[in-house]
């Protein structure tokens, strides 16, 4: 661009006043606030006066008033609704992954989402008893849910499963040394590493035998006079088959309790009933866990529990009298919407209608003859008024997952949904429907594009078939 031009284009630059006295302006206003607004419109003109000092517009860009005008108004427009975007929002799940980390693991049953808007969203009994008119204890409802349907003596409730496990080894061994196998010394997504919560909890971390193999005699070896713990952890998020050996549960409680020691299991996930029906095996049962000896197990409420993201701890009076005196504790302890999510989650429990009510684990119930039928359903839908040969969906076998670190080996066998667009790479097609309202996640894989209706609700679809129609345009 020349001098004469540069100077030109920069007369004609739309000022902030200007820009925010634009329809469109008015209505964006509404979104992000009068404030951000005028900053992010102060952004939008300054950058383009840095590009057109630059020579960093081609030679095709309008320069004009008008058109100036229009190129600023849709950069601001376009910054407020990245910024809206950026936040929570709701998307539609297609991704077969049932626990999806990225996507917020376990979405709520309909009970614990109106126990969240309806009964603890204003103000409630959080720790007031409307029996007595006296102050109440925060949680004690879930706590004796808990008691119940897993036979401890007690039970506390933190903000997640890493807290959990914060709390206990800072209470029962800060200063003190904790023997764990080596081969359960595991990290999870987000980099939680359980050797790093151990040095964080002030415990000396001890650890025996080898990747696979792990006997009662390397325990009973290590237990010296600043043994303060024996700690199981469940390997959530992978599995060492083949030459192994550990020690049960029960081995390990008979060996803590002789030598004076409590037992501590992170069970993981959180299983409160059997789901090896549905084919998910070597998920630690809570009520077995304490049955065999475990002193305390702290497990997690976001995952195979299907409720909101919790570290839920059960076992010993004693022991959880001790955590819930810690002053960690207060820092640890959740608000009241967990505790009403939560309860409506246990609640179903109690009456034993999980699988009824608990959208994760209607998900993992769901037969391939379920979602065959589901899926034959949608098409039927979709081909509603619709002659598009660019884009082609077909059937094929394929897998779901269990993600949240459950589950592992776990992979429930289910019917695609896979897109194809003869001017549209599977790339591509992922991206109109992840930017779609709402965003739609599915996968790509040997160049489709991939849709599991098993984590699709029914009353998303409707939402699904628009934006697949969408896709033709």
């Amino acid at each position: 661009m020349s001098e004469p031009a540069k100077s030109s284009a920069l007369r004609e630059l739309p000022s902030v006043d200007q820009l925010l006295k634009t329809e469109v302006a008015a209505r964006l206003r509404e979104i992000s606030g009068s404030e951000r607004l005028t900053t992010i419109a102060r952004e939008v003109t300054d950058q383009l006066r840095l590009e057109i000092l630059a020579n960093q517009r081609n030679s095709g860009d309008p320069v004009g008033r008008d058109a100036l005008l229009k190129q600023a108004t849709q950069r601001m427009e376009s910054l407020v609704m990245t910024e809206e975007n950026a936040g929570l929002r709701h998307v539609i799940n297609a991704t077969g992954v049932i626990l999806h980390t990225n996507l917020g693991r376990a979405p709520l049953s309909e009970e614990a989402r109106r126990a969240v808007t309806q009964e603890a969203a204003g103000y409630c009994t959080l720790e007031y008893d409307a029996a007595t008119g006296k102050r109440g204890r925060r949680g004690a409802r879930v706590e004796q849910l808990l008691i119940d349907l897993t036979g401890a003596e007690a039970a506390i409730v933190v903000n997640n499963c890493a807290a959990a496990a914060l709390l206990i080894l800072s209470v029962l061994a800060r200063d003190g040394e904790t023997i764990v196998s080596r081969g359960e010394l595991v990290e999870i997504g987000g980099d939680f590493r359980v050797p790093d919560v151990m040095a964080n909890s002030g415990t000396h971390m001890v650890d025996v035998g080898t990747t696979n193999r792990t006997h009662l005699d390397d325990y009973r070896k290590a237990i010296n006079d600043r043994t303060r713990l024996l700690m199981r952890v469940h390997p959530s998020n992978y599995r060492v088959v083949g030459f192994t050996t550990a020690p049960t549960l029960n081995q390990l409680a008979t060996l803590a309790h002789e030598k004076g020691l409590v037992l501590y299991e992170d069970a993981g996930s959180g299983v409160l009933q059997d789901l090896s029906e549905y084919g998910l095996q070597g998920e630690p049962i809570i009520a077995d866990s304490l049955a065999q000896g475990a002193d305390i197990v702290s497990f997690s409420g976001d995952k195979l529990l299907g409720g909101p993201q919790a570290g839920l701890i059960v076992g010993s009076r004693t022991i959880i009298a001790r955590l819930r005196k810690h002053s960690l504790y207060r820092a640890l302890r959740v608000d009241k919407l967990t505790l009403a999510a939560l309860q409506a989650t246990l609640n179903a429990y109690r009456r034993g209608t999980l699988f009824n009510e608990i959208p994760s684990l209607q998900m993992l119930a769901l037969t391939k003859a379920d979602i065959t039928r589901r899926v034959e359903e949608f098409m039927a839908s979709l081909a509603q008024n619709e002659n598009n040969s660019a884009l082609s969906l077909t059937l094929i076998e394929g897998e779901s997952a269990i993600g949240g670190g459950s589950g592992p080996a776990t992979h429930p066998a289910t019917v695609l949904l896979a897109l194809e667009h003869t001017q549209q790479s599977a790339d591509e097609l992922e991206q109109r429907l992840r930017c779609n309202n709402p965003s739609i996640i599915g996968r790509v894989s040997e160049g489709k594009l991939l849709l599991d209706l098993r984590t699709v609700f029914p009353a998303e679809e409707p939402d699904l078939v628009r934006a697949l129609r969408n896709l033709v345009n």
